[in-house]
């Protein structure tokens, strides 16, 4: 198809399908290939660019005074034809044009627009970059073509497929599909595509490939079914194809000779829109695919266009007319007679050219769906923008050496190269285009949803958009408008192992992708409070894990408590025998004159229940929550309270000796060493002692509390640290010293007359209190956290208790029940009986 004009660009497009070469040799008479197979959309494509011309040379603000003119050619899905079409636009470049001469044959191009194949944009490109001749594409999308040192003057008004990737991935992490498929077709569209999207899925850690499968050119039906069989015995539910329609047909005729359903398709934009594949045969197995498209645009006056093709009937416009009349014959069914030479496919009634476009239903017109078409419009406006821009430039301050100028005359390609790098624009639908260093479009895709409707048609209908902002890549999706071809009308799910919830850590399969992994419960005292952790994290140190394993917890806190039952019980035990002493000591206070009361040194006795008292309150320090003065507290207390307990027990016992012993001649005399104010010296003394050691050890290297954590890993045991381990044995050992003592004396003793058997239930409370201290010891030292307070406890109340009924047990009995014994002379006659026997 040509027009002519001032200024002319070329441009490249499949209009059929199919091609057949002649013999190139160099002994054969040239000959031109002949296509067939019919591509209506393709042609649409083409009209497309001429509007675009049609439509800048009825527009006197872009290249006024100059008429730009059009020669199109047919590529035919050929790299041979499309590399020999373009060649020859670019030919005669070199040749200066002078619009004010009369030259013989067409003036230069001076950029094409096109080529709709990646494979056929890099060999074409590859040749015209040497001499900078500006090429913008439409519709390929190979990344590789962003690599300005290979493709110097390469433009192009679609994304590259590294966005496209970009925004299959969003896509995929959207609704958490980690195991995909993928097939490609076998070119450099598909190649790249595959290389791309692996790099790309391993760099943004957004899945894995269950299988890569390259889609074989022509009709290869073991390798399709091989492919087929892949798909099948994978457990990946999404598909994500970078191919050709004519790959996809041939695949999903196998797809559905096995019956393969439960996928989901992803369809780069190279056949989101292919209606080929919309057919009730495919649409049971298709229904609900996903699909980047390009983005979708309006031109207006378009389709008035379009219905004004007519054939020539006269052939009197040799350019372009063979095409219009294989148009006419593809929509109306007809043919014209005769035909032209070479096109067999035209059958049926003969085409009279007077049929209306408007009375046959035909996508050809359907302008709401406009993609390639709004590029190719894009990419003409571009070219015609930079050469405006071109002419408008004043002398003198030009971008070239010397400040200078490009003219329409001796101009070069690489000029309209600089000013396309610069071309900024916004069309009519309201989309800016520019090109970045690399010669790419503004990043921006359509996201595309195929509904099956109830009638058996299909409506590719947009659901959302992904464009390049500055944030990344930014998806827009509405997911209450996608079809789902599945019987739960959800999303599927597309995963090598399910995701590992918290609580657990990932651990890869050996020899599989990372996507697949098993989940390991975190091990104790660590937590993962994510999806798919890879490692747990441990707890602070006052934090355990729960039992899910998803978030710390604070330890569980072990001391002896108030309020648990072994606590109650000592609590209620310690102030049942202060209740005890209180008693024994009113009984004592109210009897006081009685010969029983005076007669066992009434002083100390009540001195010994005050002691007692003390003992059996101090227990209660060792029962809660250990704090600096409680455990500063409780062995001083205890220390001091047994001590002086001890103490009094040990006068006691040396007055009775000292008693015994006054009977004796000359024994008068000792007495005065034993007193009242000698005995509460002694008292006193001793006793002091034993603050001064408490003192000491407070001083030097004082108790504290001390959070344990070594017995369990799940507790935190409060306890007391003893601080200075020889201030508490120092202690503890004068403790023993004193009651070994009393002991000794009290044994010493035992076999007294009866008016001093105080010694035998001296003898016997101290053997007591020596037999619990020495098991306290070992039972202390093995005890654990609070068993190790509870032991003491309990020697602190057994001790108590055996000292209080040994040593006042008899004597309350005596008083209270067997009164008629509570006289001296019941004492001393028992005793001087006992002594006459």
């Amino acid at each position: 198809m040509h027009k002519a004009g001032d200024v002319v660009l070329g441009g490249l497009f499949e209009i059929h399908f199919f091609s057949v070469f002649p013999d190139l040799s160099f002994t054969s008479k040239p000959q031109q290939p002949i296509c067939h197979g019919f591509d209506v959309l393709g042609f649409r494509q083409a009209q497309a660019m001429a509007f675009a011309v049609d439509e800048i040379n009825r527009n006197s603000d872009l290249l006024p005074n100059v008429t730009l003119g059009y020669s199109l050619y047919d590529n035919c899905v050929k790299l041979g034809i499309g590399f020999r079409a373009a060649l020859s636009l670019a030919s005669g470049q070199e040749e200066q044009f002078m619009l004010n001469e009369t030259c013989v044959g067409n003036p230069p191009v001076i950029g094409i627009v096109g080529d709709s194949s990646s494979t056929r944009s890099i060999a074409i490109s590859a040749v015209l970059g040497l001499y900078r001749v500006p090429m913008v594409s439409y519709f390929a999308t190979c990344s590789c073509l962003s690599n300005r040192q290979k493709f110097p003057s390469f433009f192009r008004t679609i994304p590259s497929d590294a966005f496209q990737v970009h925004a299959m991935i969003q896509i995929l992490r959207r609704f958490g599909w980690t195991w995909t498929g993928l097939l490609v077709s076998d070119d450099d569209y598909g190649l790249h595509a595959a290389r791309s999207f692996q790099y790309d899925l391993a760099q943004s850690g957004g899945g894995c490939l269950a299988y890569l499968e390259v889609l074989p050119w022509g009709n290869n039906p073991f390798e399709i079914k091989r492919i087929v069989d892949v798909m099948k015995k994978s457990t990946a539910r999404v598909v994500i194809v970078f191919a050709h329609e004519s790959h996809m047909i041939n695949l999903m005729e196998e797809v559905v000779r096995q019956n393969m359903t439960g996928l989901q398709w992803m369809a780069s934009e190279a056949w989101t829109a292919a209606a080929v594949l919309q057919t009730p045969q495919f649409m049971p197995y298709l229904g609900g695919t996903l699909g980047i498209a390009i983005r979708r645009g309006e031109i207006p006056g378009f389709r008035d266009f379009l219905l004004q093709i007519r054939p020539d009937l006269n052939h009197k416009n040799s350019y372009g007319n063979n095409m219009v009349n294989q148009f006419w014959e593809y929509t109306f069914h007809c043919r014209f007679a005769p035909p032209p030479a070479g096109w067999v496919e035209a059958g049926g009634a003969l085409c009279t050219g007077k049929e209306d476009l408007k009375s046959v239903e035909t996508e050809f017109l359907d302008v709401s769906n406009l993609r390639p078409e709004y590029n190719v419009y894009k990419a003409v406006y571009a070219l015609v923008y930079a050469l405006d821009n071109m002419l408008q430039c004043e002398p003198g301050r030009g971008p070239f050496s010397g400040h200078s100028c490009g003219n329409l005359q001796r101009m070069e390609p690489w000029q309209l190269v600089n000013y396309l790098q610069k071309v900024n624009f916004t069309t009519p639908f309201g989309d800016q285009v520019s090109f970045d260093e690399n010669g790419d479009a503004l990043p921006i895709y359509d996201i595309m949803n195929w509904k099956w409707l109830t009638n058996g048609k299909t409506k590719v209908q947009s659901v959302g958009e992904v464009k390049e902002s500055d944030r990344g890549g930014e998806l827009t999706l509405d997911e209450e408008k996608i079809f789902w071809n599945f019987e739960a009308k959800q999303p599927p799910q597309s995963v090598c192992s399910e995701s590992c919830p918290p609580g657990t850590r990932m651990v890869r399969k050996k020899g599989e992708p990372e996507c697949c992994f098993d989940c390991i419960p975190c091990s104790e005292g660590k937590i993962s409070n994510n999806t798919d952790s890879m490692e747990c994290s441990s707890c602070a140190e006052d934090f355990w894990s729960s039992p899910q394993r998803d978030h710390c917890v604070p330890k569980e806190t072990e001391f002896l408590s108030y309020e648990e039952p072994l606590g109650i019980c000592l609590t209620t035990t310690s102030l049942l025998g202060t209740c005890i002493c209180a008693i024994v000591l009113g009984i004592f206070t109210y009897h006081r004159s009685t010969p029983m009361v005076r007669a066992n040194n009434s002083e100390l006795s009540f001195l010994l229940l005050a002691s007692l008292k003390l003992c059996f309150l101090c227990s209660l320090l060792f029962i809660g929550r250990p704090r600096l003065w409680t455990c500063q507290m409780r062995h001083a207390a205890f220390g001091i309270s047994f001590v002086l307990c001890v103490s009094c027990i040990l006068v006691k016992t040396m007055v009775v000796l000292a008693v015994f012993n006054a009977s004796k001649p000359g024994g008068r005399a000792r007495l005065k060493w034993f007193g009242i104010l000698q005995q509460r010296g002694t008292v006193v003394l001793l006793t002091s002692i034993q603050a001064v050691i408490c003192t000491a050890w407070l001083v030097s290297s004082s108790p504290a509390p001390h959070k344990n954590t070594q017995y369990h890993n799940d507790k935190i045991v409060y306890e007391c640290v003893v601080g200075s381990t020889v201030g508490f044995a120092v202690l503890m050992g004068y403790i023993g010293l004193l009651a070994i003592l009393s002991f000794l004396l009290a044994f010493l003793a035992r076999n007294l007359p009866d008016s001093f058997n105080e010694a035998k239930l001296i003898t016997f409370s101290m053997l007591i209190f020596c037999a619990v201290w020495v098991a306290f010891v070992p039972a202390y030292i093995s005890s654990p956290g609070k068993y190790a307070d509870v032991v003491e406890v309990f020697a602190i109340l057994a001790s108590s208790f055996g000292l209080l009924m040994a040593l006042f047990g008899p004597k309350c009995y005596i008083i209270l029940l067997r009164p008629e014994r509570n006289t001296k002379k019941a004492i001393m006659g028992r005793g001087i009986t006992k002594m006459e026997m």
